[in-house]
């Protein structure tokens, strides 16, 4: 990790007159100060009581190191925000839009009560929040007039919950005696295309935060999720929006760590409600966490780290309630001593899909024929597979985009070589990470000789040729026994002691 080095001094000369250089070594204190971006969301910023409890976190890790935080909306807004939204282009009743309206500002005012105690900071925040709320409201009634709802308005609306949040966090850090200053995205540099809903940063992103955000002073409180395009048109970054944001900043300002606050102690060997035995995984790399996010662990987003991994930032997954564990630590470098697999997942919102004939076999294209028919009606391609014969594809759609994978099939591909599309909803994706797999032999042989000692039926198994995954598809009935096989087998239950289920890698 890369740190600053401060010399403080008392003063530039002591009371009997000595020189700087001549002050004594004691009149001198020299400390390495942390550059940190730590994001809050969900559970950690639900209510005031949780901001006021943010505020009082992050004080313990001042004034040793700089802070910036990027913050959520408080938990379930965005979500009412949306629904009121799609209520007001359907229905256009004003009267229910002033109802919502009165609903947020309650509860974004108790926020402030439980989070500030100083009169004089709550005044201030409460006519912020009140200036917001009146916006909102201003473009509710204009939805209702209009009645439709356009991406550009769902990313304005949806905005809403961090520009509340934000402002109400940086009065929680003032009211314990911190500057703070709270910034949208957009004021604080990130700068998008203009493609609502999933919008992607510009390059001079990175200039403009450094400039606006450096030299850090106090603690500033930046919003997730949101940012604006170059006319000043507010955008949202899509699914997993905060935690790129944080991200993005930590990247452009020259992070030593990015810190991810959530409610599970870090990323786990597996989702606890299938196995109670998960354990915490101290240390994974870049590459290990990407490919646990793609296949379905919920801690982080594939491309929330995509800034952090380009300037090799080390990134943290902690948990609020319990600050003082280390919790996950994602980093550039593959460390294989934590045993074979580091995890095991599963993606169960997915459907399998078979396209097979006999005509397929040793017809070139057949597979590009399939991934054009299936691109050009929007469908996402999780995992493919592709028998020796020719004479069968297998892929795993998200089960959502079924039905237009079928259709798309059907009209695209040529009928005289295709002679049954078969579809199948109720499997599951499972998932095995770690890069200890590559170059270990006989993992795949642990691994589906368990499966037959389970009495899982494998219907598709998929493997790169990073070797960091083996993923394979089976029935939803026996996904969960398939996890709880795995964990055992490959020692995940035991901790990091060892972790590596007998073997060495």
């Amino acid at each position: 990790m890369g740190y600053r080095q401060y010399i403080i001094f008392a003063n530039t000369a002591d009371e009997r007159g000595e020189s700087l250089y001549q002050l004594d070594r004691r009149r001198a204190r020299v400390f390495t100060m942390t550059r940190l971006v730590m994001k809050f969301g969900g559970v950690s910023v639900a209510d005031g009581a949780r901001l006021r409890g943010v505020a009082e976190l992050v004080s313990g890790f001042r004034p040793d190191n700089e802070v910036v935080v990027v913050t959520s909306a408080l938990q379930g807004v965005t979500d009412q925000l949306l629904e009121c939204a799609r209520a007001s282009a359907k229905d256009g009743r004003v009267d229910d839009v002033t109802a919502f309206i009165g609903r947020l500002t309650e509860r974004h005012n108790q926020a402030i009560d439980e989070a500030i105690k100083s009169p004089q900071i709550r005044a201030e925040v409460r006519a912020e929040v009140a200036r917001k709320l009146s916006n909102l409201e201003k473009a509710y009634i204009g939805i209702c007039y209009l009645g439709e709802l356009t991406a550009r308005s769902i990313d304005y609306i949806s905005s809403f919950g961090e520009q509340l949040a934000a402002p109400i966090l940086s009065g929680a850090f003032r009211d314990l005696g911190m500057d703070s200053r709270h910034y949208t995205g957009g004021d604080a540099g990130i700068i998008t295309n203009s493609d609502y809903g999933n919008a992607r940063p510009l390059e001079k992103t990175y200039e403009l935060i450094a400039e606006r955000l450096t030299p850090i002073r106090g603690v500033p409180i930046v919003t997730g999720f949101i940012a604006q395009d170059e006319k000043g048109v507010i955008t949202t970054l899509g699914r997993g929006g905060s935690d790129f944001s944080a991200s993005i900043i930590g990247s452009a300002i020259g992070a030593d760590e990015i810190w991810f606050w959530k409610e599970t102690p870090g990323v786990l060997t597996t989702d606890p409600k299938i196995e109670p035995s998960a354990k915490t995984i101290p240390s994974i790399s870049y590459v290990e966490a990407m490919e646990l996010s793609y296949f379905g662990a919920k801690v982080l987003h594939p491309r929330a780290i995509e800034p952090a991994i380009k300037k090799g930032i080390p990134v943290r997954v902690k948990c609020t309630f319990d600050p003082q564990s280390p919790g996950t630590r994602i980093v550039k470098d593959e460390l294989n001593q934590n045993g074979i697999i580091k995890a095991v997942t599963i993606s169960s919102n997915v459907a399998l899909l078979t396209i097979s004939g006999a005509e397929m076999i040793g017809t070139p294209g057949v597979a590009a024929q399939v991934f054009t028919a299936l691109a050009r009606a929007g469908v996402n391609i999780i995992m493919i597979s592709q028998g020796s014969s020719e004479a069968n594809i297998s892929v795993v759609v998200e089960d959502k985009h079924l039905d237009k994978a079928v259709e798309a099939l059907q009209r695209d591909l040529p009928k005289e070589m295709v002679r049954e599309i078969s579809q199948n909803r109720d499997v599951t994706a499972v998932a095995i990470v770690g890069s200890g797999m590559v170059g270990t032999p006989g993992v795949a042989g642990r691994l589906f000789n368990a499966m037959g000692r389970a009495g899982v039926n494998v219907q598709m198994i998929s493997q790169g040729s990073s070797e960091h995954n083996i993923s394979f598809v089976v029935d939803s009935g026996d996904a969960k026994r398939a996890v709880q096989e795995i964990h055992l087998e490959f020692g995940l239950n035991q901790g990091w002691a060892g972790g590596s289920g007998g073997e060495t890698s």
